[in-house]
């Protein structure tokens, strides 16, 4: 049984997923990977709401939110992050963004430098040129894409959760994550890192004026999105620090103490 209860409100007339721990006045904001959803915070959630008040969301066409085309680049959809702290009326709370929530967050760091506290990011695209395993390499770069709209949401998540070193999904956590890749639904998300040659370019011209402090966190062993990409974020940001885990992609679930020590140790420190 998981800790995790999800709801839906309306951001920017947008259904947006989220969930948030026993504490009223929510801390930290959490944001989706992808192809996962809230619930990969499952394996991390009680130990991270000892120290912050939690609120996690479904990044707009990701998980269980609601998809609109124009969101669907990291630039965009830091813009969006800071929509979704306001409708929360979240004061400055610390931000988690793992994955595609790397490239987001950072926008939105350099576009409002005093919204978060702090930020938590890793496993995702930075660099440019970028540097990507597979499968990311080929979604980001493939020119032909009908053979993912031939795949089903099982061939999707498993894809996926193939990857995943040492840790056995709940049940409650693979149906949520099949069930939110029916249809095209795949297919459609594939906009955001497809935007990542041009965007990713972009960002690090600004990487060098976002002043907020960054915990980067990246696996030692994964095959996704390689270290280089944590380490070219920890040398270009003014305000970073960088931990590499024993672990492949999904470290939020392969080593999640480890990652719960780091993220509120960090908390602590901010």
């Amino acid at each position: 049984m998981s800790d995790i209860n999800p709801k839906f409100q309306t951001i920017d007339g947008l259904s947006v997923r989220y969930a948030v721990s026993a504490i009223t006045t929510p801390t930290a904001l959490l944001l989706s990977p992808w192809p996962e959803s809230l619930y990969a915070y499952d394996a991390t959630w009680a130990k991270l709401a000892e120290h912050a008040g939690l609120i996690a969301v479904d990044l707009p066409g990701f998980g269980h939110s609601e998809l609109r085309e124009d969101l669907l680049s990291p630039s965009r959809m830091g813009e969006f992050l800071l929509k979704i702290a306001d409708a929360f009326d979240l004061e400055k709370p610390h931000l988690v963004g793992p994955d595609i929530g790397t490239s987001a967050s950072l926008f939105a760091a350099a576009k409002a430098p005093e919204r978060f506290r702090s930020i938590v990011i890793g496993s995702g695209g930075a660099t440019s040129p970028t540097d990507l395993g597979s499968p990311l390499h080929e979604w980001v770069h493939d020119e032909d894409l009908a053979p993912y709209r031939e795949l089903g949401p099982k061939d999707v998540v498993n894809v996926a959760m193939d990857a995943i070193e040492g840790y056995e999904l709940p049940e409650v956590v693979r149906q949520d994550y099949l069930a939110a890749y029916e249809g095209q639904r795949f297919v459609e998300q594939m906009a955001y890192v497809r935007a990542y040659p041009a965007e990713l370019r972009e960002l690090s011209a600004l990487l060098p004026t976002i002043t907020t402090p960054v915990q980067l966190i990246n696996g030692r062993r994964d095959a996704v999105v390689p270290v280089s990409n944590a380490e070219f974020l920890h040398g270009e940001l003014p305000n970073s620090r960088l931990d590499v885990v024993d672990a492949g992609h999904f470290v939020w679930e392969e080593n999640a103490d480890e990652y719960a020590r780091i993220v509120t140790t960090w908390w602590q420190q901010h």
